[in-house]
């Protein structure tokens, strides 16, 4: 989602730089699409490596006897982490 975002932004920038030729007196177009172009660029590059970040999963087994029953216990937990 923030890669589209981001690609949203950079598009939009881009529009305002290029394309719209309108003289605003309070406000410079071409200086607000250059920023949104900049935002929109670090916006996909945090997407992408967010995206490619590696993923860590702990698995924890333990089988034993249970002292009270007698009986055969094997439970195994997955936890993830980032």
């Amino acid at each position: 989602m923030s890669i589209g975002a981001g690609i949203f932004l950079l598009a939009i920038g881009a529009i305002l730089t290029f394309a719209v030729n309108v003289d605003v007196q309070v406000v410079d177009l071409d200086m607000i699409g250059y920023i949104l172009m900049a935002c929109g660029l670090l916006v996909v590059i945090i997407g992408i490596v967010l995206s490619f970040r590696k993923r860590h999963t702990v698995v924890t087994r333990r089988e034993g006897i249970d002292r009270r029953t007698g009986q055969r216990y094997d439970s195994t937990d997955r936890g993830d982490r980032l």
